[in-house]
């Protein structure tokens, strides 16, 4: 039995390196997609562009507009008169936001009333928009508190004590709430995930293709042994590309990582038996390696959008809640955060994989089955 998996194991393994360019996509893609979503794919907004309309020309003006672009999250590409020329500059999206501070809002402060500033962003990408209108809330919200401190000690006429409260936030796991530290793990198990179905989908693919898979099927190995020699190949492949990313994860990146990597390679184990078997049964279903591709990606893309790698699960409609308890990145995702960011164990994380040993279990002799019909 052994014999025959080893033959077809290293048959598979000549197979795919016999082409360099197949060679570039196993080993070298994953890390550039790494690299290029590492950087890519953030949610963290900074030096937003920002129009300036300034008509009172007043000190106190000027000094608002110096609290917004004395922060990290707005930069005065532009200051005019004109709100033609402002909105133009929306419009072309060289600036994403528009301050405008009407005539008469240094009076008005003095004057101890109430002052309107208008902030207009542009909605258009709702998720940034949503991030600068709360900057522009906490920078307004500064400002007025210093402003009604500083009248209520001219109106003193003497120095008061004020009292205060000194908030000191401190945020668990991911100090400095760089968004890539959260989503750079992700990248990690998409990666493995979408490597691990094309090669496996396509593989048996081609031997039904070129018509070989006749052939092998006379020959005295049983189709177990067939399929085990031809995916514990990619199986192999797929821990080599976790610790290749990994690697770029840790030491370009300087992605903290917490945990047991040990821990790490047994969820990926689990998460590949999953994906292997998606993978094999997209070749039963699919004639030609064009149509295995497409089922690929067909699968790939609802699943990295129900595993709540974007979008929190918890927001989603009920339904596709349910529909996420089927999608085993959803599981891999808080393993591989949970290993990388958090240092938690198995004490913590068994649950997510059992889940990961049934579905990949169930879906594997499913795929067995079929593929066992489709010979037959």
């Amino acid at each position: 039995m052994w014999e025959r998996i080893l033959t077809v194991l290293r048959k598979e393994f000549r197979s795919i390196f016999r082409d360099p360019r197949m060679r570039m996509v196993i080993f070298g893609l994953p890390v550039i997609q790494t690299l290029i979503f590492g950087y890519a794919v953030t949610l963290d907004v900074r030096h937003v562009q920002l129009a300036v309309i300034d008509r009172d020309q007043s000190p106190a003006s000027r000094a608002l507009v110096a609290r917004f672009t004395g922060s990290a999250y707005f930069d005065a590409i532009a200051h005019t008169q004109d709100e033609a020329a402002a909105r133009a500059l929306v419009d072309s999206a060289q600036a994403a936001a528009i301050l405008q501070i009407n005539a008469g809002y240094e009076n008005s402060l003095r004057g101890g009333r109430a002052t309107p500033v208008q902030l207009i962003v542009d909605g258009a990408d709702s998720n940034t928009a949503r991030f600068v209108v709360n900057y522009a809330a906490q920078i307004a919200a500064t400002a007025n508190t210093a402003l009604v401190l500083d009248q209520a000690l001219r109106r003193a006429g003497r120095e008061v004590a004020v009292g205060s409260v000194d908030l000191q936030p401190r945020a668990w796991f991911n100090a400095d709430l760089e968004s890539r530290n959260y989503y750079v793990p992700g990248i990690i198990a998409m990666l493995v995930m979408l490597v691990g179905l094309m090669l496996t989908s396509m593989a048996i693919v081609r031997e039904k293709e070129v018509g070989t898979i006749e052939q092998i099927m006379v020959t005295p190995i049983r189709p177990v042994e067939f399929i085990l020699g031809k995916c514990a190949p990619f199986a192999v492949i797929g821990f080599v590309n976790t610790g290749m990313v990994t690697a770029v994860a840790l030491f370009w990146f300087a992605i903290p990582f917490r945990g047991s990597f040990p821990l790490l390679l047994l969820g990926t184990a689990l998460f590949l038996l999953s994906t292997l078997g998606v993978g094999l049964f997209i070749s039963t279903v699919s004639h030609t390696q064009q149509q295995a591709m497409m089922t690929t990606f067909f699968f790939f893309f609802p699943a990295m959008l129900f595993s709540g790698f974007i979008f929190p699960i918890a927001n989603m409609p009920v339904v596709i809640q349910w529909l996420s308890l089927l999608d085993p990145l959803r599981y891999f995702l808080v393993i591989i955060r949970g290993v990388f960011l958090k240092g938690v164990g198995l004490d913590v994380l068994w649950p997510q994989y059992v889940a990961l040993l049934g579905l990949g279990l169930a879906v594997m002799a499913f795929a067995i089955s079929r593929f066992r019909k489709t010979l037959a």
